[in-house]
């Protein structure tokens, strides 16, 4: 069963909202500490519809909001087969037309017949769908890639999301640069680290965007199908993932946060990414420091929708 308005609960809050130039100097400021290149500046977002990004619309502007549905609480230890959440119904409950929703979640396995990963690419314009959304998938005794999008009418995620949701109108948003990383941390650990330190546990800001991997590649996992046995350690976890060395050009969707909004047990970082060579999964970090280049655009959410939250607090199997 899919989502209908209502028929989970709903929470809607606030969130900080800073001006983009005051982030885009906390990114500029902190960014040298991981990367040997830095460039960040304010500017009109380009058409990410087209080549390299590929995206579902333009911009990523217009009643900006991030979309945090279920956990990872739904998939372990053991999984909850039922959580199924439909993003059409979730755009019109919260009054989003047009709809323009990227980022990271599970992909709908009743439609693809096993578990798989979920990089949000949608579109929604008076009720009809322009899915570019892809999945990606293990399968068979080699554990290969299969990657796919979906049609036009599957519209669900399953047990989890992190998404980025907005009209997808043209507007100014942050432009993030960066070449040879010289630090341990990942791209978007580096970013949220930023706005962690400067906006900490008083104020809760939310952001989300694109990145592109232009050069180098990238450790990624893919889930295998749903697990038989208990999941309860991060060991277990990292056991039954599928992890693949990537190549660029990757394109990177998702969401960040300063903090885990407390009782709203937010996912602070998680992007997904695809490509049009057949390669697509959850971003850890890139393997190749010295080559690797990154190129981001972002934007600023005014509220963070909060759908269906698990009982339970549990942080395993969140990087």
């Amino acid at each position: 069963m899919a989502l209908v308005p209502n028929s989970y609960p709903i929470h809607t809050k606030s969130l900080y909202q800073p001006p983009l130039t005051e982030v885009a100097e906390v990114f500029r400021s902190y960014l040298p500490t991981n990367f040997q290149e830095v460039n960040v500046s304010v500017v009109e977002c380009p058409d990410l519809t087209s080549k390299p990004f590929l995206l579902a619309a333009g911009g990523l502007n217009g009643n900006a909001k991030l979309l945090e549905i279920g956990g990872t609480q739904y998939l372990l230890p053991l999984v909850t087969r039922e959580k199924l959440y439909d993003l059409l119904d979730i755009a019109k409950s919260v009054a989003l037309e047009p709809a323009f929703l990227i980022g990271a979640g599970a992909g709908p396995h009743p439609f693809i017949g096993a578990n798989c990963e979920g990089i949000v690419n949608l579109k929604i314009e008076k009720g009809v769908a322009d899915q570019q959304t892809r999945t990606s998938k293990v399968e068979g005794a080699d554990e290969y890639m299969v990657v796919q999008i979906l049609p036009n009418n599957e519209t669900r995620i399953a047990l989890l999301g992190n998404i980025f949701a907005s009209e997808g109108k043209p507007g100014k948003v942050i432009k993030v640069h960066v070449k040879k990383r010289t630090g341990a941390k990942n791209f978007i650990e580096t970013l949220r680290n930023a706005i962690e330190e400067k906006y900490g546990k008083d104020q809760l800001v939310g952001i989300g965007g694109a990145f592109l991997i232009a050069e180098g590649k990238a450790k990624q996992h893919v889930m295998r199908d749903f697990s038989k046995t208990p999941l309860t350690s991060e060991d277990d976890v990292n056991n039954w993932l599928k992890f693949y060395e990537m190549s660029a050009p990757l394109t990177a969707l998702g969401t960040f946060t300063s903090n885990d909004g407390a009782d709203l047990d937010l996912r602070v970082q998680h992007f997904h990414s695809f490509s049009t060579h057949g390669e697509a999964g959850h971003y850890h970090y890139d393997t190749t420091p010295d080559t690797v280049e990154y190129l981001g655009y972002f934007n600023v959410a005014q509220e963070v929708v909060r759908v269906d939250k698990p009982e339970s607090g549990s942080k395993l199997g969140r990087d």
